[in-house]
C-alpha cells in the first residue's frame, strides 16, 4: 500500500520537481537563487576567440574572499549595491583563483554563476577562468585550504545529500548520485580528525567529474582571446600556441568532467604551463622574458598583448616589454596580502587603464563621471598602456 501510494504522488508531482529541489539546495548552500538561463543551451562551449566588444573589464584572483570581489566588481561598474549586474553590454573576464586561502570560495563560485546569467540577459558576459588553485584542487592538492574552506565544503556536502535524498523518493525523478564519496576514504592519517569531513567532502566535490568540478570549473576557460588581449593565469608560451589554445581549452574541460582520468593535462601542470608560467610576472622587467613574450604573442593572430594574474603584484596592476605584459593580482584577498581592490579597462578607441579605489587627497586631474562607476579622475589614452585612474566606488 506505502508503495502504491508513493507511485501516485511521484506521477502526480510537476516535472520541474528536480529544478525545485536544486534550487532548495542552491540557496542553502549559497543564500542565491539563480534566475532562468536565457540561453536556450545552457552549458555552450566557450569560445577561445571572442570579437572586441566596447567595453572590456578584467579582475585578477580572489582567492576566497567574497566581500573584495564585491568590491572589484562594484569598482568596475559591473554589479550595484545589491550584487547585481549592470555591466549591461560589457564583458568581463576573471582571471582564475577563486579557490583557496579564504572561506568564500563556493559562495563566490556561486555568485559569479548568477551574474554570468544576468549579464547574458542583458546583452553582456563574463568569463571565468581556471588558475593553478583550480587545477591544484581537481588534483586533490589542498595546501592552501584554510579550515572555513574546509567547512564551507562540508556544510555544502551535507546539503547536496539531502537534496540527492529528496530526488530519490520518487524512482524516475532523476537518478542523482547517491554515492557522493564513492572511492574516498573516511580518514586521512597525519590530519586531525576534526578536518577529515571536510577534506572528503572537498575531494567529492572538486574531482574531476565530481558536482561542483563539473558545474562550475569546467565551465571556465584556460585561455581566451578577446579582440588584441590574450587572457591566461599564468602566461603562455609559444609551445602552447603550436598545441593549440582552443585544444587546451577542450582538454581542461574534458578533464574537469572526468573524462580524462585524475590527473591535469602536461600544459597545465609545471612551472612552464599556462596557469604556473612567471616568466612575464617577474617584480623587474629585465628579469622578465620578453623576447619569449613576444614569440608568443607574434604567433597568436591579431594578439596584442597578454593580460595574466598569478603573481601578487605590490605596487598593483602594470605593465612591462612595452606594456605588451599586462599584470592584475593585486592580492587583494585577506588571506593573500588583503590589497586594495584594482580592475583593468579597455574600452574601444581608448586604450587601456587601470581603475583602483579614489584616495582622499586631490587632485589637479579633471574628473569626468563614468557609467555605474562613480567619479574617475584621469584621462583616456588611446592605445596607450595601463593608465591609472582613481575612481570613488
Amino acid at each position: 500500500m506505502e508503495d502504491s501510494n508513493s507511485s501516485s504522488v511521484c506521477r502526480d508531482l510537476p516535472e520541474k520537481l528536480s529544478s525545485f529541489v536544486d534550487a532548495f539546495v542552491d540557496f542553502s548552500v549559497s543564500g542565491l537563487f539563480f534566475p532562468q538561463n536565457p540561453n536556450p543551451n545552457p552549458n555552450p562551449s566557450p569560445q577561445t576567440t571572442i570579437p572586441p566588444p566596447r567595453r572590456l573589464v578584467a579582475v585578477g584572483d580572489l582567492h576566497g574572499d567574497l566581500d573584495k570581489s564585491r568590491q572589484a566588481l562594484c569598482l568596475a561598474g559591473l554589479i550595484d549595491s545589491s550584487g547585481n549586474w549592470t555591466g549591461g553590454s560589457a564583458t568581463a573576464v576573471q582571471i582564475g583563483d577563486v579557490l583557496d586561502r579564504g572561506g568564500d570560495e563556493l559562495r563566490i563560485l556561486y555568485y559569479l554563476e548568477k551574474l554570468k546569467l544576468q549579464a547574458s540577459a542583458s546583452g553582456g558576459s563574463l568569463i571565468t577562468m581556471n588558475g593553478n588553485h583550480e587545477i591544484m584542487n581537481a588534483e586533490g592538492d589542498f595546501r592552501y585550504v584554510t579550515r572555513s574552506g574546509l567547512d564551507e565544503f562540508r556544510v555544502w556536502a551535507e546539503w547536496f545529500q539531502i537534496g540527492n535524498s529528496m530526488k530519490s523518493l520518487c524512482l524516475g525523478l532523476q537518478n542523482p548520485n547517491s554515492n557522493l564519496f564513492k572511492g574516498i576514504p573516511t580518514s586521512f592519517p597525519g590530519i586531525k580528525r576534526e578536518f577529515h569531513e571536510g577534506i572528503r567532502a572537498r575531494i567529492a566535490a572538486l574531482r574531476p567529474g565530481g558536482p561542483i568540478a563539473t558545474r562550475f570549473l569546467s565551465k571556465n576557460q584556460t585561455v581566451v582571446q578577446i579582440g588584441d588581449s590574450v587572457f591566461v593565469h599564468g602566461g603562455i608560451l609559444s609551445d602552447h600556441v603550436v598545441y593549440g589554445l582552443d585544444r587546451i581549452n577542450v582538454e581542461v574541460r574534458e578533464w574537469m568532467c572526468g573524462l580524462r582520468g585524475g590527473r591535469s593535462p602536461g600544459f597545465a601542470r609545471g612551472s612552464d604551463s599556462v596557469v604556473w608560467l612567471r616568466r612575464y610576472s617577474e617584480e623587474k622587467e629585465r628579469n622578465c622574458d620578453c623576447l619569449g613574450l613576444e614569440e608568443a604573442l607574434r604567433a597568436i593572430p591579431g594578439a596584442k598583448r597578454m593580460v595574466m594574474g598569478h603573481t601578487i603584484q605590490g605596487d598593483g596592476i602594470n605593465g612591462v616589454c612595452g606594456d605588451r605584459a599586462i599584470r592584475i593580482d593585486v592580492g587583494m584577498s585577506k588571506g593573500c596580502v588583503d590589497g586594495v581592490p584594482e580592475v583593468l579597462e579597455i574600452v574601444e578607441g581608448s586604450g587601456v587603464r587601470v581603475l583602483k579605489k579614489k584616495k582622499n587627497h586631490g587632485s589637479s586631474l579633471k574628473e569626468e563621471e563614468r557609467d555605474g562607476g562613480g567619479v574617475g579622475i584621469g584621462f583616456l589614452v588611446p592605445d596607450g598602456g595601463p593608465k591609472q585612474v582613481e575612481v570613488k566606488a
